[in-house]
């Protein structure tokens, strides 16, 4: 009776007008290769974000779709809300 644990990113999503990239990874358990319990949890990488601990695929993914209009559009709108 074997128990394994996997981590596999399942689900990458881009919502909102400011191109946030949402991460869905589960945690898969299995007993002798048939799994038994499945988690989840989610991030979110903002176009402001440090990016370099994220998977490659995520890291592409930011890269394509944080452009500097987008990083722009993103600094505006913290700063909006910021002020008074």
């Amino acid at each position: 009776m074997a128990l394994t644990e996997e981590t596999v990113e399942d689900k990458i999503e881009i919502v909102s007008e400011h191109k946030f990239v949402q991460v869905r990874t589960a945690t898969v358990i299995k007993k002798d290769g048939t799994e038994i319990s499945r988690g989840y949890h989610r991030h979110v990488v903002a176009p402001d974000a440090d990016i370099s601990g994220e998977s490659a695929e995520v890291q592409a993914i930011c890269n394509a779709v944080h452009t500097d209009a987008v990083k722009a559009a993103y600094a505006a709108h913290l700063a909006e809300q910021e002020t008074p």
